[in-house]
């Protein structure tokens, strides 16, 4: 008996909707990662991109638990010797919370070509609106699964 590997014809792609607002941020981005992976479908393989597009809505309406958002720090390097730079997740949520959401589920994703490729499918609006509306997404209904 061998083992099933899909082929790139075999991967039916499907669009999912999550709206942000209110829902805590590690556990919305977790279901995300776990969408845009394809670990949701029975054909999921960890060397093929098997996932589906997942649009992210409200992403300025997105919590944090605890004090976190006044804590907790985002760093990123210019590259050049003392270029760190810093700011705490309320100044970016207030900045740019599209981005916010954007880089919480690329530390989920694989770090390197195949997570290059799956983060391609991750589509982040800050307000309700979105431009996917003919792909006739699934909404994914993260706080009924919280209520549960």
């Amino acid at each position: 008996m061998t083992t099933y590997s899909p082929k790139a014809s075999e991967i039916n792609r499907a669009w999912h909707v999550i709206d942000a607002e209110g829902l805590v941020l590690g556990r919305m981005c977790t279901e995300a990662a776990r969408v845009l992976r394809g670990k949701h479908k029975p054909t999921f393989a960890p060397h093929i991109d098997t996932g589906d597009h997942v649009v992210i809505i409200n992403a300025s309406k997105v919590v944090l638990t605890k004090n976190k958002a006044a804590l907790k720090g985002v760093y990123r390097h210019t590259g050049y010797p003392g270029g760190i730079k810093s700011e705490t997740y309320a100044n970016l949520l207030d900045r740019d919370a599209a981005e916010a959401v954007r880089r919480s589920i690329r530390g989920m994703l694989p770090h390197g070509p195949l997570g290059r490729q799956q983060i391609k499918k991750l589509k982040v609006y800050a307000g309700a609106q979105h431009p996917h509306a003919a792909q006739n997404p699934v909404v994914l209904d993260l706080a009924a699964a919280k209520a549960r």
